[in-house]
């Protein structure tokens, strides 16, 4: 049985979900469960229908289409000013970004954490995941220009391979749910559309993110919400979703050369990010242009405070290094800046340098007070740049996070 969709009662063109029945086979053993629990089992559950949104009109507040265009020209003129630097500051906001994308969803790890993540070394798994994100946020600039289920597919792999990769760059092929139990989805909060249902949910969202007529950071907001609420893959959804946003931005323009860290926007007031969704879903689209708009001003003041903490460090380095202009200590203070944690072999393929040249360089720096030499694992020697570690855990703690593990 299916409940159709509602349209808001002014007769404006965004509806909210419309819903299905289907049945539920439990794989609990019935000897183990109660008759109450026994026949709730046995009912049907609801999954959500997802209205197409291709060429739905998209009526919003005049307060939230200002907020919109406001945080746009925000994001527009921070690209400009950080994507001219010569510091490697695209690479930082990226991964702080990433970062702040993953810890919306809990996935907190320190910076030091992720560096080590990104070298191979060991380190926790929520750093390892976060490394996943980093590789799907550089598909989903690298693949802007052509945002297509493929696309889609390809972010999906590049966030799950290193930790799940049975499911990386796959659709789901079961029912997944949010909230409640997790044996069945009858007391879930919210049941995304039956996944037999995905591939046209997913097909009429690419027609709607090819559209030119909405203004980029609601278009970007709407295709964000609609993805959440399709829910495609079994996990990794929020994070997607969210590199799906930047994929958005950047194909429409509004970036250039840099990731403004909106999750970290996010991160201020996730109570008020997850209404928003939830509102999206009952068909009023407008918070969640409004969540966006204000997390894209907050990234903005952010990401603003890490770069000149970054540059601060950059020009106490700078004064205190003697050496000539052809020296590879000066790209190798570049390296730093973006990648923290260090080892020979990364000085020696990124700079393309001998091991020599290499050690000669991190000796520099050293004697810089720049890098300090920590131990890595099978007794390697890293050298780690505690100054950035300190501005790129200082931007996580302004974005909300509560501690670091």
């Amino acid at each position: 049985m299916s409940i159709p969709a509602a349209l808001p009662p002014d007769g404006r063109s965004w509806p909210s979900l419309a819903w299905e029945e289907h049945a539920w086979a439990s794989s609990l053993p019935a000897d183990l469960l109660t008759r109450a629990q026994r026949a709730e089992l046995s009912a049907p559950y609801r999954s959500a229908i997802v209205p197409t949104i291709a060429t739905r009109d998209l009526p919003l507040p005049r307060s939230t289409a200002a907020a919109a265009e406001e945080a746009t020209a925000a994001i527009r003129e921070f690209d400009a000013r950080v994507g001219t630097h010569v510091a490697p500051f695209a690479a930082i906001l990226l991964r702080s970004e990433s970062a702040s994308s993953s810890q919306i969803e809990n996935l907190t790890s320190g910076a030091k954490q992720i560096a080590l993540a990104e070298l191979g070394e060991d380190a926790r798994r929520n750093a390892q995941q976060i490394v996943g994100n980093v590789h799907a946020m550089q598909a989903a600039t690298s693949l802007a220009d052509r945002l297509d289920a493929a696309s889609v597919l390809e972010m999906h792999r590049a966030l799950m391979e290193p930790t799940e990769p049975a499911i990386a760059g796959r659709w789901r092929t079961e029912p997944v749910w949010i909230g409640g139990s997790a044996h069945s989805p009858h007391r879930a909060q919210f049941v995304p559309p039956h996944h037999s249902r995905v591939l046209d949910a997913i097909d009429d969202l690419v027609a709607f993110m090819a559209r030119g007529d909405l203004s980029a950071l609601q278009h970007a907001a709407v295709a964000h919400a609609q993805f959440e609420t399709i829910h495609p893959f079994p996990d990794g959804n929020g994070r997607t979703g969210r590199a799906l946003v930047h994929a958005l931005l950047r194909h429409r323009g509004v970036t250039r050369s840099v990731a403004v860290p909106v999750s970290a926007g996010l991160l201020v007031d996730t109570r008020a990010y997850f209404d928003a969704l939830t509102a999206y879903r009952s068909g009023d689209p407008a918070p969640i242009v409004d969540s966006l708009a204000q997390a894209s001003l907050d990234a903005v003041v952010n990401g603003g405070q890490l770069v000149a903490d970054l540059e601060a460090v950059r020009a106490r380095w700078t004064a205190s290094i003697t050496a000539r202009s052809d020296s590879a200590v000066w790209p190798l203070v570049d390296l730093v800046l973006r990648q923290p944690v260090i080892g020979t072999a990364l000085v020696q393929t990124e700079l393309g340098i001998s091991h020599t040249n290499a050690m000669r360089a991190i000796s520099r720096l050293v004697d810089a007070s720049a890098l300090v030499e920590v131990g890595g694992r099978r007794r390697s020697i890293l050298w780690q740049a505690d100054d950035v570690l300190a501005a790129l855990d200082a931007f996580a703690a302004r974005a909300g996070r509560r501690g670091v593990r």
